[in-house]
Formats: C-alpha cells, structure tokens, sequence
C-alpha cells in the first residue's frame, strides 16, 4: 500500500506520510506534521480515486499525526556500468595526461569491472 500512496500522492506530500494500515477499506496515514496533516484530509477524496484507480479496495483515507515521526531514506542500488560504458571510461582515461581526473575514471572503471 505505501507504494501505491506514494505513486498517487502528490510527492511534498508522500515523503513526510507513511502509511500505517489498511483496515475494512480505510487506509490510515502517518503524518509528520499538523499542516501534511491537513493538506492530506484535504485531497483524501481525490486520493481514494486514485487509489482506487489503481486497483485498491480503499473507501476512505484516515489520516493521523505522529510528530518526530522521520520517514526512513530511500535505498538507493549501487548503479553499474555496461561493458561498453566501461571501456570508453578506459578509453577516455588512457587519452589524458596524468591528472586527478584521469585517476578518478580509472577508479570508477575499475569499481564498476
């Protein structure tokens, strides 16, 4: 459900909610503040059509606040180069002279090997 409120509200809003539950088609939502709060009773009824557009058996959106509550960051993958992307980075490197930027693009090139 936290992807599907995440996807279908507005991003401000998204990133200070979480969603708690799900209980007889009432989704309950976190708020970090009285104002997200306030803005996300606000949208509630165009959020549950969202929601419900997205396949969802949402009725109604409850919202609570829970001050001090820090939503966890996003877990961000390590991103890796291709082949081809690897070998113009050894490419590009080899054509420089000996500098700090050339040392950095072999040090990505051989992260990414």
């Amino acid at each position: 459900m936290q992807r599907h409120f995440i996807k279908a509200a507005p991003p401000y809003l998204a990133q200070s909610c979480t969603v708690l539950g799900l209980q007889f088609g009432t989704l309950t939502v976190a708020a970090a503040n009285a104002t997200v709060a306030a803005k996300l009773r606000q949208l509630a009824p165009e959020l549950v059509v969202l929601l419900q557009n997205r396949g969802c058996e949402v009725n109604g959106i409850r919202v609570k606040v829970q001050v001090g509550y820090a939503p966890a960051p996003p877990r961000q993958q390590p991103r890796e180069l291709s082949g081809t992307a690897r070998n113009a980075l050894n490419n590009f490197s080899d054509s420089l002279k000996e500098s700090p930027l050339k040392q950095a693009l072999q040090r990505i090139s051989r992260k990414a090997g």
